[in-house]
């Protein structure tokens, strides 16, 4: 017993008064992550949340030296040994004398241990887990999600109409529609920070990042879309709710069956608890599709996100395009400069290269004869001549008089212009008539459904879609009808949303124009019909303002 009690104050933690207060933070079971040999802490540590979720509770050093990647496993059990020894001492593992092996006396006597995971150790690798998911996830922009959430939003509005609602189908409407919600928040958080990354790269493969530019816009629009139609009825039906002093009654029935099953000294307290929960939850999801006064809703504010990277995304794509057709900017030009300049021989070439690339160099608007050049080759003059000694250079009396050494000749003739500008009058008054046609193509005569244009060649689609551009460049949040002149002063188009959720769509020679129906009005102001006046902006909500109409292919 003697040998045995001596053994013991190995594996025992060392005895002391018990601390006054509450104990300091121990991030020890970190510590494996910043020292030289982490990659293999990391994996002995991991093979012990895998035998966890296989219910094995200890393993032994051979057990994880099997457990390891073949191609990173050390060479013999000793190095593993080491590594389990070292977490033990960071308070990640716990060593307990291994003696079911035991056969003879000095068996026992030999140090052997089996380990398993504390509850530090497996908080500390619970939370690296989370933080590898959630730096590695790349996030989706849920249009499934908000289907579900106005599907959850009218089980809402029914379950609020009846007079004794249910609380276990308030419950779990309530729960599900703050799962969806939750995903759709985060995912899409996640999806723009990955999609800003993926703007800032540079250096990535020119075809795949074309390859992948086209169903990225794609996938945007049809996002987008959706959060225009469903971000506005999802809107309505909070309105709703709220108007009539629906939620309220909802949130504490929630708050009431969570809490049901809480101790009976808590029960009051965690009722109220449990309340502020689902107000919290309530009060995210109304800010993040409803706006307020002086405030965005999140939704909004994500859609401008999400159309603004459309143009980013294409001057990406005309970069690489640029670097792909040999044009480059300065600063390329200054590093090949540079790397001329490292290449050089010698400080006569640099100098050379310097005079080429800058112009720095001596002055060369004096004209020196032949005659001249070869007196002084025969006779030179050293570069340490002073400019009062040095022989004169003769320079002709009419340069220093004019500054200009041309010898006079016959004036040139004048050219005869006459067929350029009248091939170019043809050609203004050829441009005039067709923008004059495209102009009363366009005039509706009164409000019309935008897909009732009908087929539009494609000078006149050019001109539609200015002043469709203009319309919608006025456009604000809160208004339904808005009005705008064309730059020349030509023309003016009313622009007028529907709720109906209709599209519209512009057939080109080009391709289908397609987009969110509206009330349009064109009137040519050219012609005598500026006079009528356009109807003020009506402030209300509309769930379809801002659309964006797409151009896509006719195929």
């Amino acid at each position: 017993m003697t040998s045995e009690t001596s053994q013991m104050p190995e594996l025992s933690q060392p005895a002391g008064p018990a601390p006054a207060g509450p104990a300091p933070a121990d991030y020890s079971p970190f510590a494996h992550l910043t020292v030289p040999n982490a990659p293999l802490y990391r994996q002995v540590m991991r093979a012990f949340l895998t035998a966890k979720e296989r219910f094995a509770v200890h393993l032994r050093p051979e057990d994880v030296h099997a457990a390891l990647d073949a191609g990173s496993r050390p060479a013999d059990v000793e190095a593993v040994t080491q590594a389990l020894d070292k977490l033990v001492d960071w308070g990640n593992l716990r060593a307990d004398p291994d003696h079911a092996r035991v056969t003879a006396v000095e068996d026992f006597y030999r140090r052997r241990f089996i380990y398993q995971l504390t509850r530090a150790g497996e908080a500390a690798e619970a939370a690296l887990g989370t933080y590898d998911e959630v730096l590695g996830r790349r996030g989706e922009l849920q249009a499934v999600a908000l289907h579900d959430i106005v599907t959850q939003l009218r089980a809402l509005l029914v379950i609020a109409a009846e007079e004794e609602p249910d609380p276990a189908k308030a419950y779990v409407a309530l729960s599900v529609l703050t799962a969806r919600f939750t995903d759709l928040a985060d995912n899409a958080r996640a999806f723009m920070g990955s999609l800003q990354r993926t703007i800032d790269l540079h250096d990535i493969e020119v075809e795949a990042f074309l390859a992948y530019k086209d169903r990225l816009i794609q996938y945007l629009e049809r996002f987008i879309q959706d959060l225009i139609t469903l971000g506005g009825r999802i809107a309505l039906l909070i309105g709703e709710l709220e108007e009539q002093g629906r939620v309220e009654p909802l949130l504490r029935l929630a708050a009431a069956r969570e809490s049901a099953d809480a101790a009976p000294e808590d029960a009051g307290h965690a009722e109220a608890a449990a309340y502020e929960k689902w107000s919290a939850r309530w009060s995210g999801l109304a800010q993040w599709f409803v706006s307020g006064e002086g405030r965005e809703s999140q939704a909004r504010l994500l859609r401008g996100r999400a159309l603004g990277s459309i143009p980013q995304l294409l001057a990406v794509v005309r970069q690489l395009n640029e670097r792909r057709a040999g044009r480059s900017d300065r600063s390329a030009d200054f590093r090949t400069l540079a790397r001329w300049f490292a290449q050089a021989p010698d400080d006569a070439a640099r100098h050379r290269l310097w005079r080429v690339a800058f112009g720095l160099h001596s002055s060369r608007h004096l004209t020196v004869d032949a005659d001249t050049l070869a007196e002084r080759a025969a006779s030179p003059e050293p570069a340490s001549t002073p400019w009062s000694e040095a022989r004169p250079l003769r320079i002709s009396p009419q340069l220093r008089r004019t500054g200009s050494y041309e010898r006079r000749g016959k004036p040139r003739k004048v050219a005869d212009r006459g067929e350029a500008k009248r091939r170019l009058a043809e050609l203004a008054a050829r441009q005039t008539e067709e923008t004059r046609r495209a102009r009363d193509r366009l005039v509706t005569g009164g409000q019309v459904r935008l897909s009732r244009l009908g087929e539009l060649d494609p000078l006149t689609f050019q001109l539609f879609l200015r002043l469709l551009g203009d319309a919608l460049a006025t456009w604000r949040p809160g208004t339904t009808t808005t009005a705008a002149t064309s730059g020349d002063g030509s023309m003016e188009i009313r622009l007028t949303a529907l709720d109906d959720g209709s599209t519209a769509e512009v057939h080109t020679p080009d391709g289908v124009f397609s987009g969110p129906d509206h009330l349009i009005d064109i009137i040519d102001l050219t012609a005598g019909h500026g006079n009528r006046a356009a109807p003020a902006p009506v402030p209300v909500p509309a769930p379809r303002e801002g659309a964006s109409p797409r151009f896509t292919e006719d195929r």
